[in-house]
């Protein structure tokens, strides 16, 4: 089985248009509508699927700089 995911936007109350589906005729499919929770008006909250989503990216300005400094380690005191 082979499962396609496509969101969309009622434009018209029980009316549905769906196109460049990868199905031919003659082809048998299940359709389940789930309803979507209304998006919320701030673009800075993430969803559970994209947790990153609106979040300041990190910056590694030197990756391979050791965290620790040699002064640091007790080992070569």
């Amino acid at each position: 089985m082979n499962a396609h995911k496509v969101a969309i936007t009622f434009s018209e109350d029980g009316k549905l248009e769906l196109t460049g589906l990868p199905f031919h005729a003659g082809d048998t499919v299940e359709i389940i509508f789930l309803e979507q929770p209304k998006q919320q008006e701030s673009s800075q909250t993430s969803s559970p699927e994209y947790p990153l989503q609106g979040k300041q990216p990190y910056r590694y300005d030197d990756p391979f700089e050791p965290a620790v400094t040699d002064e640091d380690w007790e080992v070569l005191k």
